[in-house]
C-alpha cells in the first residue's frame, strides 16, 4: 500500500465545521443516542491550540462535518517481520510449536532483511489508513537478526517520522538463553531510542522463569527501561511467570506502570474467584496487560481487568506474517471485536468501546461530560465520517484524515 493521504496543513492553522461530542442523550435515564456539535479548531506546535464556537464562513480548512476523535495507537506490533507487501501466504501446518517458528526464522531472516525497511513502511501505510498515528512494537533481537532488525525498524520509522511514531521493544524472539541473545539484550539496554526490554515464555523456551525474568528486570532497572514480555505459556508456568513478575515490579516501585504482559493467555483459563484474585493483585504492582485480543478459545477476561484498573492495551499483533494472517491493522476493528465479544451494545458501551482503540482517550466520560478535546492537547486526531464514537466503533467508520503531531493528513 501506499501512503493513503496527502499533506494539507502543518504548523499554525484553523480548521471549521469539527463535529465534537457534547454530551449524551437520555429517555429518561437510559442513554439513547450522543450529542454533537460543529466547532472550529486552532492547531499551533504540534497542539489543540483552541476549541471554540464554529465559524463557518472563516477562510481556513473545512472539516465538512467530520467527526473528530483522538487518533489510534496499536500497542501490540511487530512490524519488523511482517509479509505484507510480499506475496500472499497461508501457514504451514508443519510449525506448530514457538520453537518450530524460532527454527524457521533463523532460515528466512537473512533474506528478509533486504526488504525489511520498505515492508514496515508500507505496513506503516496500511495503520495510517485506518486511523492510527503511534504504535508499541517490537523487534527482533537475536543471532541471526543481530541489530540488524532494530537498525531497518528505526530507518523506516524516519522516514515516516512527520506522520507516525513508535515506542520500541527489543525482543528476544529465539530466547534469552535458547540462542546466545543475552548479550545482544544487553547492548541495545544501553540505546535511547529503546523503550522496553522484552521476554518470552520463559519457561517453555528458557526452561528457567526466575533466571530470565530476573535478567530483563535488572536490565530494565539498570537502564530505566519498561518491561514488556510475551507470554503464551497456560496453566501452572504461566500463571507463575505472571505472579513473579508482579512481585518484581512490588519490589521495585520504578517498574510500576511500565511493566507489562502481552497475551498472557493464562488468565483466559482461571475461575471467577483466581481472575478476581490476580486482576486485583496487576492492580497492586501497577503491571499492564497488552491483548491482541484472540477470538479462538476461552475469551480474556478484560471485563475484569478493567474493573479492577488493570492497564490493558490492546494491538493487532501480526499482520499478515507468518505467525497469524488474521491481523488487519484496524484497531476500530479491535474496539468492534471487543464490543462484540462482550457484549457491549448500547450506546454507551459502545461509546466506552472506542477507548481500546485511543488506548483510553474518550471524547466523553462516564457521565457524558465533554473531556476530549482541550487545549493544550496532543494534535494528534483523526476526521471519521461518522456521527459519534459508538456509531464508529459499530461500523467500524472510514478514517477520512489523520492528524499526527499537528500535521494534517488528508485522504487521497
Amino acid at each position: 500500500m501506499q501512503f493513503p493521504y496527502q499533506l494539507t496543513a502543518k504548523g499554525k492553522y484553523s480548521l471549521k465545521n469539527v463535529r465534537l461530542e457534547t454530551g449524551f442523550e437520555y429517555d429518561d435515564e437510559e442513554i439513547t443516542g450522543t450529542i454533537t456539535s460543529l466547532f472550529s479548531i486552532d492547531i499551533e506546535d504540534g497542539k489543540i491550540e483552541t476549541v471554540k464556537t464554529n465559524e463557518p464562513d472563516a477562510d481556513v480548512i473545512d472539516a465538512h462535518g467530520y467527526l473528530m476523535l483522538p487518533a489510534f495507537s496499536d500497542m501490540h506490533i511487530h512490524l519488523d517481520k511482517t509479509l505484507y507487501g510480499l506475496p500472499w501466504q497461508a501457514l504451514s501446518s508443519k510449525r506448530k510449536t514457538v520453537k518450530d517458528m524460532i527454527a524457521y526464522e533463523q532460515e528466512i531472516i537473512p533474506e528478509l532483511l533486504k526488504t525489511s525497511v520498505n515492508r514496515a513502511e508500507q505496513l506503516i501505510h496500511l495503520l495510517q489508513h485506518y486511523g492510527t498515528h503511534s504504535v508499541r512494537t517490537h523487534f527482533n533481537i537475536d543471532p541471526t537478526s543481530g541489530l540488524q532488525s532494530l537498525e531497518h525498524l528505526e530507518q523506516a520509522l524516519e522516514n515516516k517520522k512527520d506522520s507516525f511514531t513508535a515506542e520500541l521493544v527489543a525482543f528476544p524472539q529465539h530466547g534469552v538463553y535458547y540462542t546466545e541473545s543475552a548479550s545482544l539484550m544487553k547492548e541495545v539496554a544501553q540505546l535511547k531510542s529503546v523503550h522496553f526490554m522484552g521476554g518470552l515464555d520463559p519457561f517453555s523456551i528458557d526452561g528457567n522463569i526466575e533466571k530470565v525474568v530476573d535478567f530483563t528486570v535488572q536490565l530494565a532497572l539498570d537502564h530505566h527501561k519498561g518491561i514488556d514480555i510475551h507470554l503464551h505459556e497456560v496453566g501452572e508456568s504461566g500463571m507463575k511467570t505472571i505472579n513473579y513478575l508482579i512481585d518484581k515490579a512490588i519490589e521495585n516501585p520504578q517498574l510500576q506502570g511500565k511493566t507489562f504482559i502481552s497475551h498472557a493467555f493464562a488468565l483466559a483459563h482461571l475461575s471467577p474467584q483466581e481472575t478476581e484474585h490476580i486482576a486485583a493483585r496487576l492492580a497492586e504492582g501497577k503491571v499492564g496487560i497488552a491483548s491482541s485480543v484472540p477470538f479462538k478459545g476461552k475469551p480474556m477476561p478484560i471485563p475484569s481487568l478493567k474493573k479492577h484498573g488493570v492497564n490493558v492495551l490492546i494491538g493487532n499483533d501480526n499482520v499478515q506474517d507468518y505467525w497469524s494472517t488474521f491481523g488487519s491493522g484496524n484497531m476500530l476493528q479491535k474496539a468492534n471485536l471487543i464490543a462484540e465479544l462482550y457484549g457491549y451494545a448500547t450506546e454507551f458501551d459502545l461509546s466506552r468501546s472506542l477507548q481500546f482503540a485511543t488506548q483510553n482517550i474518550l471524547p466523553l466520560d462516564e457521565k457524558g461530560k465533554q473531556q476530549w478535546p482541550k487545549a493544550g492537547d496532543s494534535a494528534a486526531v483523526i476526521l471519521t465520517d461518522a456521527s459519534c464514537s459508538a456509531e464508529a466503533v459499530s461500523r467500524m467508520s472510514k478514517i477520512e484524515a489523520l492528524m499526527h503531531n499537528g500535521n494534517l493528513f488528508w485522504r487521497k
